[in-house]
């Protein structure tokens, strides 16, 4: 990072005003420092607090220097999206499971990365095969460090680490506090910054608690989403099929929502979720798959329809909410059968629900599937020329579009759905004719 003008372009390009404290404290470190441990909540901003810092580090141009660890493909493609919003002109490459690992070799030998995110699994593959030169590696970050132990990669992680041999630096991060470092990591009197809060700084969400009368809690759940008149939420559940279940009956009851869980195929799961940031769905049922690692604005209802496991949880769930300082609801629903967990010390105030108050909103947007993406060298740039000229959309008839490799999600306002797949249905972008149509 050279000056302040870049950094206020950079922001600028990414949609920020400034920088939060944890931010800035992460920043003002330089480059000089060795190791870091970075605590900070779900939603605080830690992605683009190592980020920015590795404008300065990086180098050579055409090598591998930057080496991110991540335990889920999710937040993969979240690091990866946040990096080439920046714009820099620095390239990265992503690699995780359920990728084809041939295109994954070819962007990494063919564009030269010098920045490689990826999970554990995947990373130690491409080791094998020599994809990529670990001794160019010098800086080594691993998000979400607690998470990824949680899920029992310590193994996979100690074996990367232990080919790294010219390390420089390395930076953990973690959305709780760890009393404890493993020694694999090779950290040794790390800075360590906490942004963790205490129990006070949760006065930005308010805590509900609602008792349905059955055990099945369907029918509280239908009237609790309907008396919800602003912002979108999220259901979560403990298992996939009842992901799967609740989303079905809420669709049986035209309530519009998307189903998120580890379960579904890659292509399903980040349709579901270009629906709910866009705006298509207001309602995402999940299971703690969405807790952790997704970058998803303006949550305003976490809904706890299966009680949580245990405190972690519980803090992971609510950090969808109240992010950057927002505020946020907090859903408990109990059936007779059940009783606030020890673990949660919250207080809570009993929400009732009258049945006029009881009305679902439908979103005022539709996604669609376009079968081209940015391997198919397509650019958003492309997929909103063609839709102003050929769809004849005006500016505010066109919402988000979610450029992935292979496909592309596009928010379109939905009064004008039906007469925009009328009018493009023979119609070629950027020369090659493809699938245009509602994604179900």
């Amino acid at each position: 990072m050279n000056n302040k003008r870049e950094m206020k372009t950079i922001l600028k390009q990414l949609g920020i005003d400034s920088l939060n404290e944890m931010q800035q404290k992460v920043l003002s470190l330089g480059i000089n420092f060795k190791d870091l441990i970075l605590h900070s909540p779900t939603g605080s901003g830690k992605t683009l607090a190592y980020l920015l810092p590795l404008l300065s580090i990086l180098k050579n141009k055409g090598e591998v220097q930057v080496l991110i660890v991540v335990p889920t493909r999710e937040l993969a493609l979240q690091v990866e999206g946040v990096f080439n919003q920046m714009q820099s002109e620095w390239k990265i490459a992503s690699c995780y499971g359920g990728h084809a690992v041939d295109i994954e070799v070819s962007s990494i030998q063919n564009r030269k990365p010098e920045v490689l995110i990826g999970t554990p699994g995947r990373i130690l593959d491409h080791l094998s095969r020599d994809s990529f030169n670990p001794n160019t590696i010098e800086t080594l970050i691993i998000d979400e460090f607690d998470k990824a132990l949680e899920l029992g990669f310590q193994d996979e992680m100690e074996r990367i680490i232990v080919q790294l041999n010219n390390l420089t630096k390395r930076i953990l991060l973690s959305a709780t506090r760890m009393d404890s470092i493993p020694s694999f990591t090779g950290i040794i009197n790390p800075i360590v910054l906490d942004f963790v809060p205490s129990k006070s700084s949760t006065t930005r969400l308010k805590y509900n608690l609602i008792y349905s009368e059955e055990i099945d809690k369907i029918d509280t759940l239908y009237n609790l989403l309907g008396s919800l008149s602003d912002g979108s939420s999220i259901v979560f559940c403990n298992h996939r099929e009842s992901v799967e279940r609740v989303s079905e009956l809420l669709d049986k009851r035209n309530v519009i929502n998307v189903a998120y869980h580890g379960g579904q195929e890659q292509l399903i799961r980040e349709r579901s979720l270009a629906k709910f940031r866009n705006g298509s769905s207001l309602i995402l049922i999940a299971t703690d798959l969405a807790s952790r690692g997704l970058d998803i604005s303006d949550v305003q209802h976490i809904i706890h329809y299966h009680l949580p496991l245990d405190r972690d949880t519980f803090i992971h769930r609510n950090g969808r909410t109240a992010r950057w300082e927002g505020k946020g609801d907090v859903y408990m629903i109990l059936n007779e059968r059940e009783s606030i967990p020890e673990f949660i010390t919250e207080d809570f105030t009993p929400y009732s629900i009258k049945n006029d108050e009881v009305i679902h909103r439908t979103p005022g947007w539709v996604t669609l599937y376009i079968g081209r993406g940015s391997k198919n060298n397509i650019s958003k740039g492309d997929i909103a020329g063609f839709l102003y000229k050929q769809g004849q959309l005006k500016r505010d008839e066109l919402g988000v579009i979610d450029l992935q490799d292979f496909c592309t999600f596009v928010a379109v306002r939905r009064n004008k759905v039906n007469e925009l797949l009328h009018l493009v249905q023979n119609e070629k972008i950027k020369g090659t004719k493809t699938i245009i149509e509602e994604a179900k």
